[in-house]
């Protein structure tokens, strides 16, 4: 009998051993490797209520769509070195597909910053970011929000000087653990310190435990103990599925951007681009001749066969006036916002008749092939007014009151200048452009090569949609406000293209991407 009962006692406890073991109890301390797994997507509500030290997230493989890099060493050698860096690179393409990882980074690495100034590398900021950002996907940044509280770490195989600005403020990153490139007398020699190893163990330790891992490990990381039990999760088929994260899930907008390429770089791309550059230049002396020498109503046909496509969505109201003040009426002002250096000419185009635009700052190639007048600007307010009432008594004046150009869907300040020298009202013209190739702006680069590279482009598309004028006279006589004009104007514009008003003013835009306030010493 007793006997009996210690076998029942026993047989009572493996079971209750054997459930602890397979349903778990909040007593039963988790395995010291229990953290230190992938984070799988298949079930993200896994980690979704878990307390974490860290989530560590790779950025190749577990935040964008592509784990390719090529593009965005790509970009850094068409920006910083020009075209002949950029074809060495594509020139090495298939070599780079044939090696291994680190390997490739490497030589990447070595061909696109070496001799590149330190002081002077600032596409970290102005360039990277856009391209960044459109890769990176949705479901790898809600599955990096999901892994758990503390601190965000990326991983990355780049060097950290290209991602680092982009990661933290537009994605939260914390700490960014990227490659070091060495520097040699104020410049980049191209090589590269392995020192993600020991940041990383300074960070997590030797076993890592408490972090969330997102994303796969990497070939240089196979040597550490808590890569070693991270599988790839993620696979680059299943990454490309991923849709864009959306723009209102950055931390800040991204309002400005600078550099030439208007696509994603790719090897197939690339090549595509040195192919039609000959074709490009062709293709800009034919351009440019048709707007210099043919009229409007026989330019425009040639432009449209060339690939140059104009949209009108509404005519302007045109009032009659009195025959008798004919001679003492002033032109009509159009404002618009700004998108490159030919949005006066083709508002001309669509009105089918010169005009006049003023600018801030115009280079000479620029000049030569505005087939309008073009009226320089002191940015000195009293001489910028008696220079427009001047222009508005001879015609028809084109201004853009945001004084610089803007590619991303905001508009900047719109200085109430205009609104002052304007006789009764203002036509507010909205425009919107689309590139497939090149940008025809610039804020650091060589402003001459801005008509060029627009006219090279294949498909440039402007979009130009007249508004209803805006009076900047009361009922009774008295002029309105200047600031209340500008506001209402630009919140006119805005509201046609979808677009967000800012505070943002032309300062701004030049010292994000530029360094510097935007003024250009005059030579004597």
């Amino acid at each position: 009998m007793a006997a009996g009962k210690r076998t029942l006692l026993r047989a009572l406890l493996f079971f209750y051993i054997f459930l602890r073991r397979k349903l778990g109890s909040p007593l039963t301390p988790h395995r010291k490797d229990s953290h230190n797994r992938c984070f799988s997507p298949q079930r993200p509500e896994k980690f979704a209520g878990s307390r974490r030290r860290a989530v560590v997230c790779s950025v190749e493989g577990g935040l964008l769509k592509s784990s390719s890099t090529f593009p965005y060493f790509m970009l850094v050698a068409l920006e910083m070195g020009g075209l002949v860096r950029a074809f060495l690179l594509l020139l090495l393409c298939p070599f780079l597909c044939c090696v291994g990882e680190e390997l490739r980074l490497k030589v990447m690495a070595m061909v696109c910053f070496r001799g590149v100034k330190e002081e002077g590398f600032r596409l970290c900021r102005s360039v990277l970011p856009k391209h960044l950002l459109e890769d990176v996907g949705l479901e790898g940044f809600q599955l990096l929000s999901a892994g758990g509280g503390g601190k965000k770490v990326f991983v990355t195989g780049m060097p950290r000087v290209m991602v680092e600005a982009t990661l933290k403020e537009y994605l939260g990153a914390e700490v960014v653990v990227g490659r070091e490139l060495k520097v040699a007398g104020g410049c980049y020699t191209g090589f590269m310190e392995d020192s993600e190893d020991e940041v990383l163990r300074e960070l997590f330790g030797e076993d890592g435990d408490g972090v969330t891992w997102v994303g796969g490990r990497r070939e240089s990381h196979h040597h550490l103990p808590f890569f070693s039990q991270c599988k790839e999760v993620m696979s680059e088929e299943d990454r490309k599925a991923w849709r864009p994260l959306p723009r209102d899930r950055y931390l800040k907008p991204l309002v400005f951007h600078d550099g030439r390429i208007a696509f994603r770089p790719t090897p197939a791309a690339t090549l595509a681009m040195f192919l039609w550059l000959p074709v490009g230049f062709l293709l800009v002396i034919l351009r440019a001749a048709a707007l210099l020498c043919l009229p409007y109503n026989l330019s425009i046909p040639v432009l449209t066969f060339t690939g140059m496509t104009t949209r009108s969505i509404k005519s302007p109201f045109t009032p009659a006036f009195d025959g008798r003040r004919a001679r003492q009426r002033r032109g009509r002002l159009y404002a618009c916002n700004h998108r490159t250096l030919f949005d006066p000419i083709y508002v001309s185009g669509t009105l089918g008749k010169p005009v006049t635009a003023v600018v801030y700052s115009l280079s000479q190639v620029s000049e030569q092939l505005s087939p309008i007048k073009a009226v320089r600007l002191t940015r000195e307010r009293e001489e910028d007014r008696r220079k427009m009432e001047a222009a508005l008594h001879r015609g028809d004046l084109v201004v853009c009151p945001e004084g610089t150009t803007c590619r991303e869907p905001y508009l900047l300040r719109f200085s109430p200048l205009f609104a002052e020298v304007a006789a009764e009202a203002v036509v507010p013209v909205a425009l919107d452009v689309r590139m497939a190739m090149f940008y025809g702006t610039t804020a650091g680069g060589r402003k001459w090569l801005d008509p060029i590279l627009f006219a090279m482009d294949p498909f440039p598309s402007y979009t130009v949609e007249f508004l209803e004028e805006v009076k900047v006279t009361e009922a009774d006589g008295t002029r309105r406000c200047s600031y209340e004009v500008a506001n209402q104007v630009q919140g006119g514009i805005a509201a046609a293209l979808g677009f967000e008003c800012t505070m943002l003013t032309r300062k701004d835009k030049y010292l994000i991407l530029a360094g510097n306030e935007g003024f250009v010493e005059k030579k004597s």
